[in-house]
């Protein structure tokens, strides 16, 4: 879809918006203005009154670049998409996870009935749970420079606010969405929420058809098993597309922000990737810094989908501010003090200063050539700075590049640390995490340059997030392989009774599992690819603030295919023949399961049908 594609309003769409249907996809549409007396200001917000008063003052915050990155651009009109995340309601069962609230698996075995099963076994009606615990705002921001008006500009933003993190939808519906507001006004939210109002309900990890107008929007929708337990699901629908198998079909996406160009906004960085992986992997807290919030917002993007098929934990906030309620707290930690395990997206040079204390550090993206920060003629600070900014390891050098310039570089990088950004943007890491992985040359090395042509460069970024995607989506794949028999559903073995009911899973203890890994080791793949310690990169992701929920919900998901391949096995059984080898006691005791498993089925049927 072109960036600026075409759009006409078909005549004989008469119909209003139906806001039970629109809920399936869109909380609210808003249109906020930056007001020079009062600040942001929601000037519509449809449909009305679905949104608190606070929720209204974060969104409209969170709705505009900040005063760093507007300046990057001063041309007549300037026009950018990003996206936020915001958290929705405080529950103290489901609050931002801290450290001292993530569970130590230590000796406690994880239990073969999680509660998750019941979390997840939701209504097939495709409503987004309006009890949700985020809430993604995708952003169409006008800068208009203009010097007859007061401070020589005027700023608005359309917002489509959303349940679901689906950046594949929304993303192209605001370049339709944001151009026909600024050409019709208000009529443009009535219009684009008619058609939405007749979009099927969402289906998650497929591909949809959306109707828009003369324009029709073909997308992934991001995997079952990607989505937050929040979103709303059936239980059926989590459980479709669980299975962390390698497609042989490449545009079938595997984890969320399939479609953001991991390639394009870590090209700088690239030898960086597989440290980036561990630290998503096992939950450490990221700061991301880049010059403006699209560059920001798609570098959070694309880390949250490098751990695909893995659900991603970690509360990551794509395009994060001092406004959002989360900063106070951020803000008055000290050093010693956990940090959460968030991946925070920024521009604001500010919390550079502010988040001192966060662990890894990570700069990416170009700032405009007429920024007054001064931007580097090369992207080729590849380098992992090891340590913090009191003492500094070497840096690792890109392994095609070495000049004395590129060492000068990394001796001023480690004297100034992150710093140094405010003066100077630059491309790298700050981190003093040592990683596990070693960097995989053979991938880099197929990677295709293709020069500075804008076509060029764009098919280039596709063929080249296509191989780094299936080769982490591989190495995520093999990492979770060794959890397989915990998760490995089991059918009645051969002459017995399949009314019986079926064994529960194995039991899992972290001691014993890390225990019988180091004895049979983790497989030629990885170890390919990994150090001597790799033991110990499986027992901080044991630890972390993913592995629990993904543990659970596969776990809940194998419980279920459990229960459907033995009621299958019932389904088949000649009942006749299976009955005349039984003495009368096992007769009768067979009668009473097939009463039991009935009203089980029944009591799900009626569930389903509310």
């Amino acid at each position: 879809m072109s960036r600026s594609p075409s759009f006409s309003v078909k005549q004989e769409l008469s119909l209003k918006p139906d806001p039970e249907s629109l809920q399936r996809w869109v909380v609210a549409f808003c249109i906020i203005r930056f007001d020079l007396e009062q600040g942001q200001l929601i000037e519509e917000c449809y449909p009305p009154g679905c949104l608190t008063q606070d929720e209204e003052l974060e969104v409209a915050f969170s709705s505009f670049p900040d005063s760093v990155s507007q300046h990057q651009n001063r041309s007549s009109i300037h026009d950018c998409i990003f996206f936020f995340r915001i958290q929705r309601q405080k529950n103290p069962q489901q609050g931002t996870v801290i450290p001292s609230e993530i569970t130590e698996i230590g000796n406690r075995d994880v239990s073969s009935k999680p509660k998750e099963e019941k979390v997840i076994r939701r209504s097939k009606s495709g409503v987004t749970n309006k009890g949700s615990k985020y809430l993604y705002g995708f952003v169409f921001n006008r800068q208009r420079h203009d010097e007859r008006l007061k401070r020589g500009g005027e700023q608005k933003s359309i917002v489509i606010l959303s349940h679901g993190p689906y950046s594949s939808v929304f993303r192209p519906l605001l370049q339709i969405m944001g151009p026909l507001y600024f050409d019709i006004g208000k009529k443009a939210i009535e219009h684009i929420a008619s058609y939405v109002s007749t979009w099927p309900a969402p289906v998650p990890g497929k591909l949809m058809e959306l109707p828009i107008g003369n324009a029709m929007l073909k997308v992934n929708l991001p995997p079952a098993h990607s989505l937050p337990l929040e979103s709303g699901l059936s239980f059926e629908e989590s459980a479709s597309s669980m299975a962390p198998l390698l497609p042989n079909n490449q545009s079938v996406p595997q984890g969320l922000f399939h479609e953001s160009d991991l390639f394009g906004t870590f090209r700088g960085l690239l030898l960086q990737l597989w440290l980036l992986w561990e630290l998503l992997l096992i939950g450490e807290p990221l700061l991301i810094i880049a010059p403006t919030p699209p560059q920001c917002c798609e570098a959070v993007a694309s880390l949250v989908s490098l751990v695909a098929p893995l659900l991603c934990s970690v509360d990551f906030r794509p395009y994060f501010t001092i406004h959002d309620p989360e900063f106070a707290y951020l803000n008055s930690l000290r050093e010693g003090d956990p940090f959460p395990p968030m991946v925070l997206g920024v521009t604001n040079l500010f919390f550079l200063k502010s988040l001192r204390y966060i662990p890894h550090i990570v700069s990416v993206g170009s700032p405009a050539s007429n920024s007054t920060r001064v931007g580097l003629s090369s992207r080729s600070s590849t380098g992992r700075l090891s340590g913090q900014s009191e003492g500094f390891g070497l840096q690792q050098l890109s392994l095609k590049k070495f000049s004395p310039s590129s060492l000068l570089s990394a001796v001023k990088l480690r004297r100034d640390g992150p710093l140094c950004l405010m003066t100077e943007h630059k491309e790298a890491i700050w981190s003093s995490y040592a990683p596990t992985t070693k960097p995989d040359t053979s991938i880099l090395n197929r990677l295709i340059d293709a020069g500075m042509s804008p076509r060029v460069e764009e098919s280039m970024s596709v063929v080249n997030n296509e191989i780094l995607r299936r080769h982490f989506l591989e190495l995520t794949t093999n990492f979770l392989a060794p959890f397989g028999p915990y998760l490995r559903a089991t059918t009645p073995s051969e002459g017995s009774s399949p009314f019986v009911d079926p064994p529960p899973l194995p039991p899992f203890n972290a001691n014993e599992f890390l225990s019988s890994l180091a004895a049979r080791g983790v497989g030629k793949f990885l170890s390919k690819r990994m150090k001597s310690n790799w033991l110990e990169l499986y027992r901080r992701f044991l630890r972390g603030p993913n592995f629990l929920p993904w543990f659970q919900r596969r776990r809940a998901v194998a419980e279920h295919e459990q229960h459907r391949l033995w009621r299958q096995a019932r389904m088949k059984t000649d009942i006749h023949q299976l009955i005349s080898k039984m003495s009368e006691l096992e007769v009768v005791d067979s009668f009473n399961a097939i009463e039991r498993h009935l009203l089980g089925d029944i009591q799900v049927i009626l569930l389903l049908l509310r």
